[in-house]
């Protein structure tokens, strides 16, 4: 090789070089640069050209070429050719020197702070742990252009800037609160001097904050990821050396940032404005060493060009000579070897890699190859690998840019980059490796400004927008979705990577167990993350939404086994949430109290409350439950749904022809048709789901039998069959991370993470729906009404709610977007699939279902109604339950009421879901069918109606009984009537007399509680400037009456003899509440402002009214009235007799005229029956004849008689209550006794009422 080299050096080779060349292409011989006359290149002229020397300034080298001699010529021919390389900028007007002359780090003064501001790692990444911190740094600029960068970690309150010496802070004013004191707020987008004006953009996690000071023009101004917001601020008073501008900063509480003031490079460098921290003097050296490296890799595509020597002889030494010289300039200084590190050494490997496909990962290996050799590299490489964790945290998608946009390119150095081992223990032993794989990680979610830049062209259904911005949004979107795509197979890339790792350290580790301990270590810091204030340093929303789509990938598409230990075949494996067959799960997952679950709550409460109060009778470290894929269903195995069966759930049927047809529309909002009905789970956005495969698995299983407190027959479902709990294998795979473990992580950031961007979209999804809905009625408006200056305010409200609707179609396009795949949406439908079985399975074994943790049931119901809710529909809704789910709607009706289920809120929300599913026709089908429904739901139902649950019991009784009722139109309802479930609920009134009875005491107490705070929110509207908060109050309140109303309607109709058989009690307090109601309808002073409050923005006039609750009651006293045609006179109670004997005989009156007088025909469209209102119309004749008669009557008795009840002062006080002796009629006290035992007078417990014979 020396030889060769040496021969190379006088030239003589390339001669024959050149005359190869010429055979080929006479040509390129005339493309010869610093030739000779035959044509040849020397080794001296290459090294001239590969650091851009002057021709001949190299001497001839007549030694052997090393790496020492390149070192040689870089330090004699190279700097003596580049003197400026070496030279510092020595800009003045900054005061930050110790001696006067030597730089130091800038950072925050610590005597500066206020408040409490911890660092999180030196020098400038700090977190505030106060209710209001500042401080400032410790140079200050007073002449010049100058800059600083701020790295927002959270988006909330911070306040950045600059200010005087002179500006004090204290624990309520901070940055902007003085005279020389300027701040920007991105949280509410304003600007602080004094005072706050608006200013800017909103900012996000990830953004880069650019604070500009310019004291030759005396101005402010700030940029957002490299883009200028604006002068800030103007006319900034001129300071004096060292009496300038401090770069300050205030955070209110759990805010953190990271600051740059120079010692990195900048993100995003503003032209003209340098760092307040001087950049090391060797940085220009380094840029131009790496430059040269690079015309080194490049020389084998000029060597045939300009007849240069063969690359492959003079790369190792040049490349090592180049690196010696890199490494010895950096002299072992740690913040050389930074800056170098996320500066040219970043942008020099980028340039070799490509940061875009195809990436040149032969270049780059050649160069870590290289680099390794040197020792010093670790510490580079560990500066290299948190510059890349950074530039993924800030990095934006550009939609010119797209599919390799965002963090791709920097996710793609990193992972080709790990794939060695040697480099994978180095960011391993980093210390802050978890946070560094968080970067990696985190996706910066767009603001309103972003999605402008990203989707320009916006159009959905309806809009007056040109045609070709529909097309264009098309295509944008598909574009962004790749981009997106791409991202995310980075991420998972990079998790294999570490799953795949074993980190050298005795005992040896088995493949997953560094992945599983950062799982563990992000679940301890994110516990919180769910509630309303979020606790100090949880991760940004965009890891756990990016660990969950690895995850759901690994358990979805592929076998995450096969990741782990390195030998995945693509397309020859079945994800584990489709396998289908025998299932297993460990039980230790769930019951062990591992530390990072310990404050996890539990379906029956505390882990503590639950190992103290119910011990579990099994080994938490070896037991393993089994079971068939499909047996909690309750039906026969050819009818079952199962992967492994012939008849597969929807995730795996092939629905091609229905996905194109339901994604020709894929930019579709809520109709207004479609919001009447009212649910409290979150309505989500989804696209469509993929087919998938199944496999073969083992059947042998075993019956387990339930050993609860409670008995089948409370829960309303039977035993699990072929399920069995067994010991799991003695083996170290034992240790291996498990599919389930994944699982288990899965869920919880599901419930932290994705959950939440579920409910944003939803918000987004209804606020598109109503702003066109305003939309479409202000240019209703205008082009009906327009003149004048109304004209002028119509066209005005228009431009607003445009830019409404423009800016929520960009949002859910995004959330749809990033949020959904076809295989993302096909592997949570397995998922519920999944889970629903195992709580299922779970729920027979003694009290282990108190310790599953309560993020199972509420991702469950979250991703059910997310998928159930997806636009465009994830599957046709007749098939969504019936094909795969129907274990769920098992599970939420036997379940809402379980005992074992500690939380009310979540029982609430299985209640709630039962609420919002049979609103609609396909999944009340899904009800009728389901044999757990049928047995359990009437009874739970009539239980479950309480203080807490009797809204959504309420919404499920109105739509279970909907078809019966005064003025309800038979066509409109006749197609979903459930006939089943209302013969259903008859008979449990019918079986259960105890429970009816209770049932209806407490509906006759809501629906009196419901009427009275409806008057009282009336008169409140009238009276209180708060007009649409009260109006929404109004409305609600007046549905639940209505819905009740109804409820008591269906009462009467299928249970009549409930009213008109044995005691009159339930008579009477029906006809009290009857008169009650009307009594407070017809007592308004003002029906037609009453009538105008109950009308929402969103509903048509006709929608809403009187007659909605008007009607019920007609219904009620219907209702009675026929049923007692068939009923024995003398063994019914009089309904006449009953309204009569009412102590109000003129609101009676007045009530009933009301009511005939009503324009039932124009408020029910034509469907009320004339015969029903004649029938109404004599019955109220009699009545009020029969009021006058007792009218008369009563006042002569009342005079006669002292001994009257003074409660109703109708009837003789013939009850005593002992011990009190206080007195009344019997029929006041046994129906004050329904609800309290307490005397009426002196509140004394009644223990017995007798007879008053006084």
């Amino acid at each position: 090789m020396a030889d060769h080299i040496n021969r190379l050096a006088s030239g003589l080779a390339l001669i024959l070089n050149a005359q190869e060349d010429r055979k080929e292409s006479s040509q390129k011989n005339r493309l010869i640069s610093y030739c000779s006359d035959f044509g040849e290149q020397s080794l001296e002229r290459t090294l001239e050209h590969i650091f851009d020397l002057p021709f001949k300034t190299i001497n001839p080298l007549t030694c052997q070429i090393d790496a020492s001699v390149i070192c040689s010529i870089i330090k004699n021919d190279y700097l003596n050719h580049h003197k400026n390389l070496l030279t510092t900028d020595t800009s003045k007007g900054v005061s930050a020197t110790v001696d006067g002359s030597r730089p130091y780090t800038v950072k925050l003064e610590e005597s500066s702070v206020c408040g409490e501001l911890l660092i999180i790692k030196s020098p400038s990444l700090v977190e505030s742990h106060a209710v209001f911190s500042s401080a400032r740094a410790n140079a200050c600029v007073w002449k010049g252009k100058w800059m600083y960068e701020v790295i927002l970690e959270t988006y909330g309150l911070q306040q950045l800037g600059w200010a005087t010496i002179s500006c004090p802070f204290t624990e309520h004013s901070g940055v902007g609160y003085g005279d020389d004191s300027y701040a920007f707020d991105g949280k509410r987008a304003f600007k602080w001097n004094f005072s706050a004006q608006p200013y800017g953009q909103s900012w996000v996690i990830g953004d880069v904050i650019g604070c500009c000071i310019d004291l030759e023009t005396d101005v402010i101004s700030y940029y957002r990821n490299g883009v200028s917001l604006g002068v800030a601020f103007k006319g900034i008073r001129k300071m004096v050396p060292g009496l300038g501008y401090y770069p300050a900063i205030s955070l209110s509480q759990g805010e953190r940032c990271e600051l740059n003031f120079g010692a990195r490079p900048f993100r995003y460098p503003v032209e003209d404005f340098h760092p307040i921290q001087i950049p090391p003097s060797n940085n220009q050296l380094a840029v131009h060493l790496l430059h040269c490296f690079s015309k080194l890799l490049n020389m084998e595509k000029l060597r045939r060009l300009k007849r240069f020597m063969p690359v492959n002889e003079l790369y190792n030494p040049v490349s090592h000579g180049i690196c010696m010289a890199l490494f010895s300039s950096l002299d072992a200084n740690v913040e050389n070897v930074e800056y170098i590190s996320w500066g040219p050494l970043m942008s020099f490997l980028m340039g070799v890699f490509k940061d875009q496909a195809p990436h040149d990962y032969e270049s780059l290996d050649k160069v870590l190859d290289v680099l390794l050799t040197f020792a010093e590299s670790t510490t580079m490489f560990e500066h290299l690998l948190s510059a890349l964790s950074y530039y993924c945290k800030t990095a934006s998608i550009v939609l010119t840019d797209s599919p390799y946009t965002g963090s791709y390119s920097y996710l793609a150095l990193a992972c080709h980059i790990l794939r060695r081992e040697d480099l994978m223990v180095v960011w391993w032993k980093m210390s802050d490796f978890e946070v560094l794989f968080e970067g990696f990680l985190t996706q910066r979610c767009p603001n309103k400004e972003d999605l402008q830049c990203m989707i320009p062209d916006v159009w959905w259904p309806g809009s007056c927008e040109d045609i070709c911005h529909q097309s264009s949004m098309m295509l944008t979107t598909r574009t962004l979705t790749e981009a997106i795509d791409k991202i995310e197979e980075k991420h998972r890339e990079l998790c294999c990577l570490v799953m795949q790792f074993i980190p050298p350290v005795t005992p040896t580790q088995l493949p997953g167990s560094v992945f599983r301990t950062f799982l563990q270590n992000i679940i301890l810091r994110n516990r919180g993350a769910d509630r309303d204030i979020p606790p100090d340093g949880v991760s940004s929303n965009s890891v756990l939404v990016s660990l969950f789509t690895v995850i759901l990938h690994f358990l979805s598409e592929e076998s995450a086994m096969g990741w782990i230990t390195g030998s995945r075949t693509a397309g020859t494996t079945i994800g584990f949430l489709h396998r289908g067959g025998q299932q297993s799960f460990p039980l230790p997952l769930i019951l062990k109290n591992d530390p990072h679950r310990v404050e996890i709550p539990r379906l029956g409460g505390s882990y503590t409350h639950l190992a103290n109060s119910h011990p579990v009778n099994v080994d938490p470290e070896s037991e393993l439950v089994r079971w068939e894929e499909g047996c909690v269903d309750d039906v026969d195995q050819e009818s079952r749904i199962s992967h492994a069966g012939s008849r597969k759930p929807c995730c795996c049927l092939s629905l091609d022809v229905y996905f194109a047809r339901s994604s020709k529309n894929p930019f579709r909002y809520t109709t207004k048709a479609s919001q009447s009905h009212c649910n409290s789970i979150p309505e989500r956005s989804a696209q469509v789901a993929a087919e998938c495969s199944a496999g073969n698995l083992n059947a042998d299983m075993a019956d387990k039998p339930s050993t609860s407190d409670q008995s089948d027959s409370e829960f309303g479902y039977r035993s699990v069959q072929q399920m069995r709990v067994v010991a799991l294998e003695s083996t170290s795979s034992s240790s291996t991370l498990v599919e389930e473990e994944l699982l288990d992580a899965m869920l919880l950031l599901y419930h932290l993470g994705v959950a939440p961007n579920f409910k944003q979209a939803s918000d987004y999804v209804t606020h598109q729906s109503h702003s066109i809905a305003q939309l479409e009625e202000t240019e209703r408006q205008l082009r009906e009404r327009g003149s004048g200056e109304q004209l002028r305010r119509f066209k005005e409200a228009r431009i607003i709610y445009r830019d409404e609707v423009i800016d929520s179609v960009r949002h859910c396009a995004w959330y749809r977007l990033s949020l959904f795949a076809r295989w993302k949406q096909r592997g949570m439908y397995a998922l519920c699939i999944w889970i629903v079985e195992l709580l299922l399975v779970l729920s027979k074994m003694d009290f282990v279902f108190s310790y599953i943790p309560e993020f199972y049931l509420e991702t469950l119901v979250d991703c059910f109604h997310v998928l159930r809710k997806s636009d465009p529909p994830f599957v046709p809704a007749g098939m969504y339950i019936k094909q795969g789910l129907n274990s769920f709607v098992t599970f939420v009706v036997t379940h809402f009421s379980d005992p074992r289920i500690t939380s009310a809120e979540l029982k609430d929300l299985l209640l709630q879901s039962v609420s919002v599913l049979v609103q609609y026709k396909e999944f009340l089908a899904a009800f009728e069918s389901n044999r757990a429904a049928t047995s359990s739901l009437p009874t739970s139902l009539l239980s479950a109606f309480d203080s807490r649950s009797w809204v959504p019991v309420t919404n499920i009784l109105i739509r279970l009984s909907k078809g019966c009722g005064f003025g309800v139109s038979k066509h409109a309802v006749s197609s979903s009537t459930s006939s089943i479930f209302q013969k259903l609920l008859r008979e449990a009134c019918l079986k259960d007399e105890e429970l009816f009875s209770a049932f209806l005491n407490r509906l006759f107490n809501t629906l009196s509680w419901a009427m009275t705070e409806f008057s009282v929110s009336v008169r409140e509207l009238q009276e209180k400037d708060e007009i649409e908060f009260q109006q929404r109050k109004c409305s609600i309140v007046f549905d639940l009456s209505s819905n009740l109303a109804r409820v008591l309607e269906f009462c009467t109709c299928e249970i009549p003899q409930a009213f008109l058989s044995g005691a009159d009690t339930n008579l009477k307090r029906l006809v009290e509440l009857v008169v009650f109601v009307l009594n407070h309808l017809t007592l308004v002073a003002d029906m037609e402002f009453s009538d105008l409050t109950l009308r929402r923005p969103d509903q048509i006039p006709e929608k809403v009214n009187r007659g909605m609750i008007l009607a019920p009651l007609v219904g009620i006293i219907l209702n009675l009235l026929d049923a007692s045609l068939i009923t024995d006179s003398r063994e019914q109670n009089d309904i006449l007799e009953t309204f009569a004997s009412m102590d109000c005989s003129d609101t009676l009156i007045t009530g009933f005229q009301y009511l005939l007088e009503f324009n039932w025909a124009g408020t029910f469209k034509g469907d009320v029956h004339p015969a029903k209102l004649r029938q109404l119309e004599d019955f109220s004749s009699h009545l009020i004849s029969r009021t006058l008669g007792k009218r008369v009557v009563h006042k002569e008795e009342t005079e006669s008689d002292d001994n009257m009840c003074c409660i109703c002062y109708t009837r003789e006080a013939d009850a005593k209550f002992m011990p009190c002796d206080h007195v009344s009629c019997f029929g006041c006290i046994n129906r004050h006794l329904v609800n309290c035992e307490r005397c009426f007078f002196c509140n004394a417990t009644i223990r017995e009422v007798v007879e008053n014979t006084s």
